[in-house]
């Protein structure tokens, strides 16, 4: 039996040179886009994908070219709220063309190819070990998404990340430095501690953190047209609070309408002039601010996603 040293190169199984040309699709499709954001949190359950959707239509108001990435494979929430559920994909100029929304936001998610009531499953050699190579399948899964679809050329095509601390680190290395990433919190301490950590994890490795957005900062009151606290303060503020250190971009309050209509996969724009519009278009332009301030001479097509360690089916 041969040991891992006595093989020479891929042992002609062709990974290499497949991998090499993934690589060249992934650079040759995203050479257009201006800037790579991955929104992630670490924390579930603080409303990470529905402000991305509502981020990327803000931008879009303001004349961006947009599209977003389900990066959640396996809970993907994009199709469903951006009304692309059941999408029919058909071919582009070169690749495959992305679904849109109706004001124009391309969007891929794996919820347009999967309903709701089934998982996504990796087959494995070894039987009842395929959640061992989970991550990696995943991986080589969205390497193939970005190496075959038409992104265009983009302003910001934002990955809306799965939750999870480690799985915030895993991504980044994934996306590379080219990618800058977005943190979403709510006002509450436990909250703040989980993404805390992910700011001390990410701040090791050379990708750049543009700040948090505080989401569900309190709730809009659509009859009396004020914000209410939704969580109320029970007493001074703890000395022991987890300070994020990175710049605060937008807090948002709650919108119990906006949360509807994603649910019916209508992710309109809020009223004009309401606080809850307000805030999303300030963070937004806070987004845009800070990609323009923080956007290295070497952003532009230099690096990529890299892809992943399987080869290519």
């Amino acid at each position: 039996m041969k040991g891992y040293h006595d093989i020479v190169g891929d042992g002609g199984s062709r990974i290499l040179e497949q991998v090499a040309e993934q690589r060249a699709r992934i650079s040759d499709g995203l050479a257009a886009v201006r800037h790579l954001v991955a929104v992630g949190s670490g924390k579930g359950g603080v409303g990470k994908s529905t402000l991305t959707l509502h981020l990327a239509n803000a931008l879009r108001a303001r004349g961006r070219r947009i599209a977003i990435l389900d990066a959640d494979v396996n809970g993907p929430s994009q199709a469903r709220m951006a009304g692309v559920q059941g999408a029919v994909f058909v071919p582009g100029r070169r690749t495959v063309a992305l679904p849109r929304t109706r004001n124009g936001i391309g969007v891929f998610s794996m919820g347009s190819l999967l309903p709701e009531s089934d998982s996504l499953e990796f087959e494995s050699a070894a039987h009842g070990e395929s959640h061992t190579w989970r991550a990696t399948r995943e991986f080589a899964l969205l390497s193939e998404v970005l190496g075959s679809f038409e992104w265009g050329a983009l302003d910001v095509l934002l990955f809306d990340l799965p939750p999870g601390a480690e799985r915030t680190v895993q991504y980044a290395d994934f996306l590379g430095p080219r990618t800058a990433f977005l943190l979403v919190t709510i006002p509450s301490e436990v909250s703040r501690g989980v993404v805390a950590r992910s700011v001390a994890a990410l701040s090791k490795a050379p990708n750049r953190l543009l700040g948090y957005v505080e989401n569900m900062s309190g709730y809009y009151c659509r009859d009396c047209d004020a914000i209410k606290p939704l969580f109320p303060a029970v007493g001074p503020v703890s000395p022991d609070r987890p300070e994020l250190a990175i710049p605060c971009l937008g807090t948002i309050p709650f919108d119990p309408e906006l949360a509807r209509q994603c649910d019916q996969g209508l992710p309109l724009a809020p009223s004009s002039g309401s606080p809850v519009s307000r805030a999303l278009d300030d963070a937004a332009q806070q987004l845009l601010d800070r990609l323009e301030s923080n956007t290295p001479a070497s952003a532009h097509g230099s690096h990529e996603p890299r892809p992943g360690k399987e080869s290519p089916r």
